[in-house]
Parts: structure tokens; sequence; C-alpha cells
């Protein structure tokens, strides 16, 4: 429990929640707080770190999206081994796999691999959820990341343009 909280904490640390102090104010006219001797934040150079700090979380989302998706394969995996021992059970005899009326099986060490299956399963899809959610925030900085206009700087020729015209 104590993991979960220290988490939101850090996330919320790391996406900004924490109230923005007197020194990290952007002076736009002379005051009492601008006046002493400290090096306030320009304009510019709150846009860089804006910028600067969305083209590196793009990458981070992204690895995070990975690192989601194999935990979540990790989680069906185990899943799968449960379900085949399960199926294993219910291969070595015609009755080993009866349902009760409450639609459990009669066997314990069946109903309890049929369990174990689902939980297995259940956290594989809530890893995913996180994946897919995270690939949305990775999509969104990345368009947010583009500077329209402005080519990447890695492409030395001008793009072409090529067309076709049929007549008839």
């Amino acid at each position: 429990m104590m993991t979960r909280r220290s988490i939101t904490l850090v996330g919320m640390l790391a996406c900004g929640a924490n109230p923005a102090l007197a020194a990290q104010a952007i002076c736009h006219q002379p005051s009492a707080v601008c006046a002493d001797s400290r090096r306030l934040m320009a304009d510019g150079q709150r846009e860089s770190f804006q910028r600067a700090v969305v083209h590196n979380g793009k990458w981070l989302t992204a690895a995070s999206v990975a690192a989601l998706i194999m935990f979540a394969e990790r989680e069906h995996n185990q899943s799968q081994r449960a379900w085949n021992s399960l199926l294993g059970i219910c291969r070595s005899a015609k009755d080993a796999c009866a349902l009760a009326p409450n639609g459990t099986y009669m066997r314990s060490d069946a109903e309890q691999l049929y369990q174990r299956s689902r939980a297995y399963d259940r956290r594989a899809n809530h890893w995913l959820l996180g994946a897919q959610a995270s690939l949305l925030a990775t999509t969104a900085l990345f368009i947010i990341d583009l500077h329209p206009g402005e080519g990447p700087g890695n492409i030395p020729f001008a793009p072409l343009q090529v067309g076709l015209r049929l007549r008839f």
C-alpha cells in the first residue's frame, strides 16, 4: 500500500501538481519580488524547458508502453500455464471437470487453477489498459512536439512532388 502512495506522490510531483514558488515567477514588470538579485527565467527559457520536457517525455512514455506490455505478457503466460494445467486435469478423466450447481468445478484443484488463470488474466488486462493509456499520452506528446513549418534536420533534399496526369 505504501508503494502505491509513493508512486502517486512522485507522479503528482512529476506532473507539476506542486505550486510555483515565488522564485519561479516570471516578472514582466519590476516588483519587490523581481527586484532582488535572483536570476528569473525568461519566457524563452521557459518555452525551451517545456519543449525539452515534451521532447524527452515522449520517449519516456514510449518506453513505459513497452515495459507495460512486457508485464502484461508475463501475466498472460502465467494465466496460460494455469489454464493448460486445468486442461490437463480435464483430460485426465471423463468427469474430472464436472461442474457443481453453482457453476464451480467439483474438484477443488480444478477450481483453484481456473480462479488463478482468471486472476492472471485480469492483471494482464490491467497492464494492457495502462499500456494503452501510456500510448495515448505518447501519441499526444509526439503531436505536441511537432513543429509546423520546420522539417527534420537530417533530410538533405527538399521533398519532391510527384504527380501523374491522365487524359481521357
